[in-house]
Formats: C-alpha cells, sequence, structure tokens
C-alpha cells in the first residue's frame, strides 16, 4: 500500500506541476509591453492587464497544487532543505492515509482547522459632522497585509468567503506607491494635498480630500543588527509557508552586507537559535542556516519573541537598524498567545529601540488580528507573503521602506473649519482612529514610516454648499462665524519622533477652496479607485456610485499601467470581482 500511495502522490505532483516553489517562479515571467499579444476585442492596455493576470494566475496555480493535496505527506526538498514528512502506516485507502495523524515524538505535521482566520472587527467610518467633531485624529500605518491577502483569495476563489474584516481599505491604498514629492530642505516628509470632485458621491457639495507624505529615503550608513525570527511549528508545514519563508528570507539575505549583523532564532516547542551574530555579506552561513529548517511540534512564540529580542539587543548598533523579523502564519497556541497578551509583551520589549516587523504566511489557520496587533505595538510593518514574486517586493526592492525607520509614532490630525465644512468621512484607518487629545500627547503611540514610504488618506469632504443633511446638534457655544470670510477649508497636521527620539515635533498645512479641481491627477484617481474597490469588495454602504467596471475603465487610462506590473495586475483583480476573469479554483 505504501507503494501505491507514493505512486499517486508522485502521479498527482507530475500532474500538477508540483516542484520546487523558487523554480516556479523564475518560469513564470512577466510580459513586456513588446511580447504581449493582442486578442480580438482587446487594445493594447487590456491585452497586458490579462497577461500579467494570467502570469499571477500561473504562480498561484502551481503554489495551491503544491500546497493542498498530497504535498504534505511527501517528502521533498525546497533550495536545499529537507523537509520530512510523518510516517504513514499500512491503510487500505489512500483517504485514511490524509487523515492519519501520527502520536509518536517523531510527528511534525499538525494539520489544522482550515476554518479558524482570524481578523480585528472593524466598524467601518461614517460621516461625521464637523460641529460636533471638528477633528479627524490617527495613527498613520503603511502595513500592506491586507492587498497581498486578499489578492491570494481573488485568484484561489474569486474573493468568495473572505470576511470584511479582512478587507483594511487603507492598506490596499497604501500597497501601491504615488509620485509625491520628495523631502526638501531637511524635512522628513514631502507633503501632498489635493482637492477634487468625489467619483463616487452625485454631489456637487462633496469633494475628495488626498493627503499624501513621502519619507525621505535612507541607506542605513550604520549597519543594520537584524534577527530573523521563525515559526517552525507544525502548522507551518505547507508549502506555502516555511518553503515560502526560506525563499522570502533568502531574498532578503541577498541584499546585506559585512555591516550588516544577522541572527536567526526559530520556535516549535521550544525557541533554538541557528546563528548568531553572522555577517550580512556571509551568504553561505546564512543560507545553510536557513536551509535547516523543519517544521515540527507546537508554536512558543513568546519564548522566540523573548529570545529574539535578547540577541537583538546582544548586538544592538547605536544610531542604526535594529530589527526583529517575524515570519509566521501566527497560530501561537503555547504560552503567551492571547491578543492583549503579546501586545503587553511587545509594549515592554519595543522600550529597547529593537523593532518589530511581521511577514504573514499561509492560510486555513491564519491569525490576522495576532500579525496586526504586534506590528503595531512593536514599532513595526506589517506585509503578507502570498507568493515568492510579493517576498522580493518586500524584502528586495522595497527593504528599506520594510526594514528602516525614518519616522516613528507618525500621526496625523485633520482639523475642519465649521464655517465651510459641514462634515466628512475618513476612507479607512478604522483600527487607527485616535482622540483629538491623543495627537499632542507623547506617550501615545502612532504608526511607524519607513524609508522612502508613501502614506495616503482619503477623506469624503461635504461643504456647507452641500444639500446633504446630516444631523447636527444646537449649542450656545456654537460660533461658526469663525474663519467664515477666509477661504480655508481645514489643516492637516503631522506629529512624528525621530526613530530614537521621545519628543514629537509639529507641521501643519492648510487647505484652501482654491485648490479644488474638477479633474483627478493619476495619483488622486488611483487612490480614489483603489478604496473604491475595497469599498465594493467590503460592499460598504458609503461605496455610492461605484461599479467594478467603472473604476476599471477609469484606471485603464493610467499611464503607468503600461510599465507598472503591479497597477496591471490591479486591474485584472477588479476584472476577477466583475466577472470577467476566473481565479485559480474555476
Amino acid at each position: 500500500m505504501k507503494r501505491k500511495l507514493a505512486f499517486i502522490m508522485s502521479l498527482c505532483m507530475m500532474l500538477s506541476g508540483c516542484g520546487n516553489l523558487t523554480d516556479w517562479s523564475k518560469r513564470v515571467s512577466l510580459p513586456s509591453t513588446q511580447s504581449v499579444e493582442v486578442l480580438p476585442g482587446e487594445d493594447e492596455i487590456e491585452a497586458r492587464i490579462r497577461t500579467v493576470g494570467e502570469s499571477y494566475d500561473g504562480l498561484y496555480r502551481s503554489d495551491y497544487d503544491n500546497t493542498r493535496g498530497f504535498g504534505f505527506l511527501q517528502g521533498f526538498t525546497n533550495s536545499g532543505g529537507t523537509y520530512k514528512a510523518a510516517a504513514v502506516p499500512e491503510t487500505e485507502a489512500a483517504e485514511d492515509a490524509l487523515d492519519y495523524v501520527p502520536s509518536e515524538p517523531g510527528f511534525i505535521y499538525e494539520e489544522p482547522d482550515w476554518n479558524t482566520e482570524n481578523y480585528n472587527d472593524i466598524k467601518e467610518s461614517g460621516i461625521v459632522s464637523v460641529q460636533t467633531q471638528p477633528f479627524s485624529t490617527f495613527g498613520a500605518d503603511v502595513d500592506t497585509a491586507t492587498y497581498s491577502n486578499l489578492r491570494r483569495r481573488m485568484y484561489e476563489n474569486d474573493g468568495n468567503g473572505i470576511t470584511n474584516n479582512a478587507v483594511r481599505v487603507e492598506e490596499l491604498i497604501n500597497y501601491f506607491g504615488y509620485d509625491y514629492p520628495k523631502a526638501q530642505n531637511g524635512e522628513k516628509f514631502g507633503v501632498v494635498t489635493s482637492l477634487t470632485s468625489c467619483p463616487w458621491v452625485e454631489d456637487k457639495g462633496t469633494m475628495l480630500l488626498r493627503v499624501g507624505i513621502k519619507a525621505e529615503e535612507i541607506d542605513p550608513s550604520k549597519g543594520s543588527n537584524i534577527v530573523f525570527l521563525v515559526d517552525t511549528s507544525g502548522s507551518m508545514f505547507a508549502n506555502n509557508k516555511l518553503p515560502l519563508v526560506q525563499s522570502a528570507l533568502k531574498t532578503l539575505q541577498s541584499k546585506l552586507t559585512e555591516k550588516d549583523t544577522v541572527s536567526i532564532v526559530t520556535y516549535a516547542g521550544e525557541e533554538r537559535v541557528v546563528c548568531e551574530g553572522v555577517k550580512g555579506s556571509d551568504s553561505e552561513a546564512i543560507t545553510k542556516a536557513i536551509d535547516s529548517f523543519e517544521a515540527w511540534g507546537s508554536t512558543n512564540g513568546e519564548g522566540g519573541i523573548n529570545k529574539a529580542y535578547e540577541i537583538a539587543e546582544k548586538y544592538f548598533i547605536e544610531g542604526g537598524n535594529n530589527r526583529v523579523l517575524l515570519a509566521t502564519d501566527g497560530d501561537l497556541n503555547v504560552g503567551v498567545s492571547s491578543e492583549a497578551g503579546l501586545i503587553e509583551l511587545v509594549e515592554e520589549k519595543k522600550k529597547s529601540n529593537v523593532f518589530l516587523s511581521c511577514l504573514g504566511f499561509g492560510d486555513g489557520n491564519y491569525q490576522d488580528d495576532k500579525m496586526e496587533a504586534l506590528a503595531d505595538h512593536g514599532n513595526g510593518n506589517y506585509a503578507y507573503i502570498d507568493c515568492s514574486r510579493e517576498a522580493e517586493r518586500v524584502l528586495k526592492d522595497e527593504v528599506w521602506s520594510t526594514l528602516y525607520t525614518v519616522a516613528k509614532d507618525v500621526k496625523f490630525q485633520v482639523e475642519f473649519n465649521p464655517a465651510k465644512v459641514k462634515g466628512y468621512r475618513l476612507v479607512g484607518y478604522e483600527n487607527r482612529a485616535m482622540a483629538a487629545e491623543d495627537f499632542a500627547n507623547d506617550a501615545k503611540d502612532g504608526g511607524e514610516v519607513g524609508s522612502g514610504q508613501c502614506v495616503t488618506a482619503l477623506y469624503e469632504v461635504i461643504t456647507t454648499d452641500s444639500e446633504r443633511e446630516l444631523p447636527q446638534v444646537d449649542s450656545k457655544y456654537n460660533n461658526t462665524a469663525a474663519g467664515t470670510d477666509g477661504n480655508e477649508l481645514l489643516t492637516v497636521n503631522i506629529r512624528y519622533k525621530e526613530p530614537h527620539g521621545s519628543e514629537s515635533k509639529l507641521r501643519s498645512y492648510p487647505v484652501t477652496s482654491d485648490m479644488y479641481k474638477e479633474a483627478m491627477d493619476d495619483d488622486t484617481s488611483w487612490a480614489a479607485g483603489v478604496a473604491q474597490f475595497g469599498m465594493l469588495i467590503r460592499n460598504s454602504e458609503y461605496k455610492g456610485t461605484s461599479t467594478y467596471k467603472a473604476v476599471y475603465d477609469r484606471l485603464k487610462k493610467d499611464p503607468r499601467v503600461m510599465q507598472d506590473d503591479l497597477r496591471a495586475e490591479f486591474l485584472y483583480l477588479i476584472g476577477i470581482a466583475n466577472g470577467d476573469y476566473k481565479g485559480t479554483k474555476n
């Protein structure tokens, strides 16, 4: 029977194209504009969108086939690392073998309940009256996990089954780079504001406000002290988990130099130091350490976090980049494992000025809520790695945006003039909302922004000229006459601290009515389109007149679609949502 099962597994792997994950990613290459075949009924832009989307779809199809079925029972080699499958007893049916859970100590695979993904509740922001709440305050957030996690679901199942709580609209918007001005004259950020018509509201009195910042770009001259903290528990035994972690870390390793120090800690039932204090240029030692990972046992994340911070503090670089990089599916089950307990743990650890970034992997048992909490309270950022190309984006193309913080505790506060503005709605950032009085309180945590990163916030702004009716509260002290004679609609205030600072700095940017332009520029149009897509996916009550087709038709005119694969692929995702294309499982 064992020989029969082995034959079946081999046959399934051959039929599915199952093989080395990294090899597949090399085989699938994105097309240049010259190599795109234009099919009947398409124009050149549509052909590029389809071809780029199908290229990504091919990658996901292979990854899906590798991850499911018999894959976890088959011993295989990935990038030099050996993964040992659980022993399979004699059985009369292959189905029994798949359900078999051995009890001997050598067991290394924990098949999860595939319905245990967790996300924090999101209560979507509504229209707010300026009369009662003239301040809108939130922590800047440059996490991008929502986009790649949603993309995974779009390719696998056309987006069906994903909870609204998994869609944080601001993370969709901030996944993309924008042509914002660079920081000048020693400033930390380049800042842009714009006012234009709101594409999803049919009301001349409702405008779209875009606030964008681009952080200064810094290549850390003093080097980086990085501790890879890797979950090697049994739940990581899937091709889109530990093998993908290995591929991702090797991508990052290729960007490090002799200035950098690398340590690797793994955790399962207990933590293990795989290597410590290795020069970033010693690729042989780092690669060997990464190849040694094996999935087994339970998940003692607390022990791993404590050990990783201990080593990071040991090799601390004064004035340099000190960071723990956690790679996991977030499914902790030993030691401190609750969201509240993890927050308390990393809040204490971040006092060492070691930052924590989180990379999420896998599906089925994925714990997004814990990953988001760890990154937000560990002064870091959070990305989800759904494929090898995403690993390259996060850890190669944008490595210093991911790993080097140029400003911490960044907060936005927009103050609206009640004489000019009736109401507003902030799109997204629900989990980062703050009380108005916390803006100037340096003890309150904000968000972190990395080297060269863009942060975008969108507001629906309802002026006093609008016919839209909002609930009002009468007050004998309400003075709407203030500011009536001017044209100032609002003021954007930004606070931030230096990476190792304790006192915040304040910058203010007034926005006036004469800044309004009927036509949207490319950046505003793109950000608005991504926001509309997010609202449509959520079936938001605030989506207004938005449709997938209208968003697709507007964004395909963006000239960057012909050069930027991420933008072309995003339009393919809109096509999947609209039923024009089918995902991997269809």
